[in-house]
């Protein structure tokens, strides 16, 4: 009777990980930053569940968004210190670049929504979580993510102009469309 090695049922493990949930993590990637970083952001995110393989729940969907946001974040404080510097090189040589005037779309709604509100909606309208889901990956009870998320569509029905009690994909026409006005 041939001995399983632990090592070949770990690295099946992990690879069926990858298999099933690649595609979910690098979406998850792709509408929050650019492709090239979105790359980083699917290889980091399953290098952390290699190491923590064992730790990985039974549902690992919502875990693995919950380090994509993690990846994703450390990502973001890099960027801002690299901004940081720009603007103080760009304040000494007293150089100014002129800001873009907002436009009326959804794109741009989203955009000055608060982070929280924008990743709320974004759990759920794009990366097609019920707000269970979406809670684990915050790391919230799902009480408190369904109260973000319902002032999160209240805010962004605000910058729309649109009646406060319309889900914010009936206002752009739908999943599809909300999705392409905003990415």
């Amino acid at each position: 009777m041939p001995v399983s090695d632990p090592r070949n049922e770990r690295r099946s493990r992990f690879e069926c990980l990858y298999r099933e949930h690649a595609d979910a993590v690098l979406r998850y990637a792709l509408r929050r930053t650019g492709a090239d970083a979105a790359g980083d952001v699917l290889a980091e995110t399953f290098l952390v569940a290699w190491r923590r393989l064992d730790r990985v729940p039974a549902e690992p969907r919502p875990w693995l968004l919950a380090v994509a946001r993690r990846v994703l974040a450390n990502q973001r404080r890099g960027e801002a210190r690299r901004a940081s510097l720009v603007i103080r090189i760009a304040a000494e040589s007293r150089e100014r670049e002129p800001v873009p005037a907002e436009s009326g779309d959804v794109g741009s709604a989203i955009r000055r929504l608060p982070a929280r509100d924008r990743e709320a909606l974004m759990l759920v309208y794009w990366d097609g979580l019920a707000p269970g889901e979406a809670a684990r990956v915050l790391g919230c009870s799902a009480r408190a993510f369904r109260s973000r998320l319902h002032r999160a569509r209240r805010r962004l029905s605000r910058l729309l102009g649109a009646d406060e009690e319309a889900e914010p994909e009936a206002m752009v026409g739908g999943r599809d469309a909300y999705v392409r006005a905003a990415g």
